[in-house]
């Protein structure tokens, strides 16, 4: 294990646990990061993705605010991990599941990760594309590509720069953008002719429940869930001199505000058109005013991807690829480019938006289940630093341990039971039975959760003896 604490750290020594001399972020700069990897268009398609599947403004509204109260509550706790030992999400994976069994979670992040890239690019795209035709400027396949090129090497430059340079360009853009959204919202509710009492398609009884618990897995508790694997990628930056508290309360409200914010704007003004394209929905709506508020608006998902980018980078390292992160990070955005390019094909937004959401719950659930468990109950937040970076074969954690593995193959097995996505082939039988209810990301968590806590406890995921239990307890504190 490296323990450099030079300029450099961050770019060279992207994994190794960032020593206390060297944590600068402040609570307020994690309140900027979240805020601003949230401050996106694809918060408005979310709260417009309730409406067109039929549900009413008020079911709309519900699952997004007690949705992401649960979901966004849970984050907090992985924000403290990242605080505490200074590692990132994935190398910390490696205490509950091995050494190289940590690669599977990896490798699922690192693509999920650059997934969302694509789509967020998508989402900018489109509102360029919207934009430009405001301006009397046809967009054609040749544009949409020129502009996703550009849009993505600026992005993936940020990432590329490390953390310092995320953290800085959140702190100086995210409250320029709160005013202009501000302002947004204001014209939006108080010059619009919203529907504030939309009742939707008149969903009753098991379809009203169905549509609301596929929409609160997709973009309620489902939405906080997807952050969970980033957490500590940017928390470990923070002193531990910070009062937790203090951390918890502004990450969570960083996540929590954009979200419902945005959410509850796209819901209210698709009731208009309850249209889901995110172009069409917001420059039909303010015409001539979206020239100055979508310049400024694609701030959002670029903020969103600098996330993306820097996080898949880690993951790539996790598993052990012998490349820099500043490379790495460059590779993520050249794949992200090519995704992105496949998705300005695609027919039904809210159809492909979804499906992605929702298969995102199969392992993010699971795996959050048997970390929280892991950290908080198992070790009781003393995790052995030093053995995260023991090389593969000679780990002291052991090179796969199958009772986090079991139990997160178990979990994602009842996920998927449980889910009704809007696709067939995320739609379980168990789902299905209950009258198309989703209940994925309880059974996830119930069922992963509940089995690591019977067999990492009959493991122990504890030193052998006091002595090794001491030496560990001084190495953390």
């Amino acid at each position: 294990m490296t323990t450099a604490a030079g300029p450099d750290l961050d770019d060279q020594h992207a994994l190794d646990p960032i020593p206390d001399g060297r944590r600068e972020s402040t609570a307020m700069h994690q309140f900027w990061i979240w805020a601003g990897a949230n401050i996106a268009p694809i918060n408005w398609v979310l709260g417009a993705l309730g409406i067109v599947l039929g549900l009413s403004l008020t079911d709309t509204v519900l699952v997004l605010v007690l949705g992401n109260l649960v979901g966004m509550a849970v984050f907090g706790f992985f924000v403290l991990m990242g605080q505490r030992t200074g590692v990132s999400q994935m190398v910390l994976t490696r205490s509950a599941f091995g050494r190289r069994g940590a690669y599977l979670p990896a490798i699922i992040q690192g693509v999920t990760s650059a997934g969302w890239c694509a789509i967020n690019t998508w989402i900018v795209l489109d509102l360029v594309v919207a934009l430009l035709g405001q301006l009397g400027v046809d967009g054609g396949v040749g544009m949409k590509i020129a502009i996703v090129a550009v849009v993505m090497a600026l992005q993936t430059w940020i990432a590329a720069n490390g953390f310092r340079w995320i953290a800085a360009f959140e702190k100086y853009t995210v409250p320029v953008t709160l005013v202009v959204l501000l302002v947004m919202s204001v014209v939006a509710w108080t010059k619009l002719d919203i529907d504030w009492g939309y009742a939707g398609a008149g969903l009753t009884g098991t379809a009203r429940l169905s549509a609301m618990s596929t929409v609160m897995t997709a973009i309620g508790i489902g939405w906080g869930i997807t952050w969970l694997a980033y957490a500590s990628d940017y928390s470990r930056f923070v002193p531990r001199s910070v009062p937790p508290r203090k951390l918890y309360a502004a990450s969570v409200l960083g996540q929590f505000i954009p979200v419902v914010w945005l959410g509850v704007l796209g819901a209210s003004v698709a009731t208009i058109g309850q249209e889901a394209d995110p172009g069409k929905l917001i420059v039909a709506v303010f015409g001539a005013l979206a020239v100055p508020v979508l310049l400024l608006v694609l701030h959002g998902p670029i903020a969103t991807n600098i996330l993306n980018i820097y996080s898949c980078a880690l993951c790539a390292l996790t598993v052990d690829l012998k490349i820099s992160r500043r490379v790495m990070a460059y590779l993520v955005g050249a794949f992200a480019m090519a995704f992105t390019v496949v998705l300005i094909f695609q027919d039904s937004f809210a159809h492909a938006l979804d499906g992605w959401l929702a298969s995102l719950v199969v392992w993010v659930a699971p795996w959050a289940s048997i970390m929280a468990v892991h950290f908080y109950f198992i070790r009781r937040q003393r995790i052995d630093i030093e053995a995260l970076y023991d090389p593969p074969g000679r780990s002291r954690l052991g090179d796969v341990r199958w009772d986090a593995m079991v139990s997160f193959l178990a979990g994602i097995a009842a996920t998927w039971f449980f889910e009704f996505g809007i696709p067939t082939v995320l739609q379980g039988p168990g789902a299905k039975m209950l009258g198309n209810i989703d209940l994925s990301w309880l059974a996830g968590v119930v069922v992963a959760g509940g089995l690591y806590a019977v067999l990492g406890s009959r493991h122990g995921g504890r030193p052998a003896s006091a002595a090794d239990e001491q030496a560990v307890e001084a190495r953390v504190d």
